[in-house]
């Protein structure tokens, strides 16, 4: 009896350090996993039309005949094989503009993405055929690092109604002048309706309406960023974080972003630091088209033995 009680409990030692091996096992497969695809937690519309019309193979643009895959990078909708209907539509915050370089590959740009599904939001324009900023350049940004750029989180400092706050109350330098004495003021009910209004209008009066995204490899940046049109606004720089992109470009650190993948982070980060609202997906369609191409490619490179 004692003998079988041992081998009893041997057993049951041996069956709980299995369980263990294999959570451990299934834990460090699932870290693994996140990290072979960053991507795989977006909250994405169904594949189910893109894997279609990959078996499909290539098919025309309705507009312009060429034959495409997926999409037509020229004219900016989808192909023939698959229906607009079946593509999500994302509602961005704010405009963005897209300064594409000339000699930028348009078959390569991961910019028509972004048109693909926000097309309501977005333009791309090839440079040097780029917009006059001058009038509304308070309300615009460009992404891109520089040594006055700024973070996300510090866009409401710098928006012009909180500068000039800033600067009426930073001139006042005497320390040792008399404390002007008020009388206590008395709210009333249309004092806390104007507070209310203002409140409510708050994102339309201090938020950006409109950000500016280059694409171009970083090696053809400098005659963009160096254009007079596109001096003097605000500069913002984003979080560091990795790229997915394919064709990442030889010799630069693996920061730097594709076009979708910055306008993507810059979403986020402003949803979450600016509008000062959770972040819930809702932008995670900008990446409709690049997470499954990089899934395809991955798979692709998988198969054939590669890293």
């Amino acid at each position: 009896m004692s003998l079988n009680s041992s081998t009893f409990l041997n057993q049951e030692s041996h069956q709980k350090l299995k369980r263990n091996f294999e959570c451990l096992k299934n834990s460090q497969q699932t870290t693994s996993s996140l990290q072979d695809n960053p991507l795989q937690n977006l909250q994405l519309a169904s594949w189910e039309v893109l894997e279609k019309a990959q078996k499909n193979g290539r098919s025309k643009c309705p507009r312009c005949g060429s034959s495409r895959m997926f999409y037509c990078y020229s004219c900016y909708v989808p192909v023939e094989t698959v229906p607009t209907k079946e593509i999500p539509v994302v509602k961005l915050p704010l405009k963005i503009d897209i300064i594409k370089h000339p000699n930028e590959t348009d078959g390569k740009s991961t910019a028509v993405h972004a048109k693909l599904v926000a097309p309501e939001d977005v333009t791309i324009y090839t440079y040097p055929c780029i917009p006059e900023y001058e009038e509304k350049r308070n309300e615009i940004a460009l992404i891109f690092p520089g040594p006055n750029s700024i973070s996300v989180k510090d866009i409401i400092l710098h928006l012009p109604e909180n500068v000039e706050k800033n600067v009426s109350c930073g001139n006042d330098d005497d320390s040792s002048a008399e404390p002007f004495l008020k009388k206590a003021k008395i709210e009333t009910k249309e004092d806390r309706n104007l507070i209310e209004y203002k409140s409510n209008s708050r994102s339309e009066d201090t938020v950006l309406k409109k950000v500016i995204f280059i694409d171009s490899t970083w090696n053809q940046t400098n005659k963009i960023i160096t254009d007079e049109r596109l001096q003097g606004l605000l500069q913002i720089e984003l979080k560091t974080r990795k790229t997915c992109f394919w064709r990442h470009q030889k010799g630069k650190p693996d920061t730097y972003l594709s076009t979708i993948e910055a306008i993507y982070y810059f979403l986020v980060d402003y949803h979450q630091e600016v509008l000062k609202e959770s972040y819930k997906g809702q932008y995670d369609n900008l990446l409709f088209f690049f997470s499954f191409m990089y899934t395809l490619i991955k798979n692709a490179k998988n198969s054939a033995g590669k890293e």
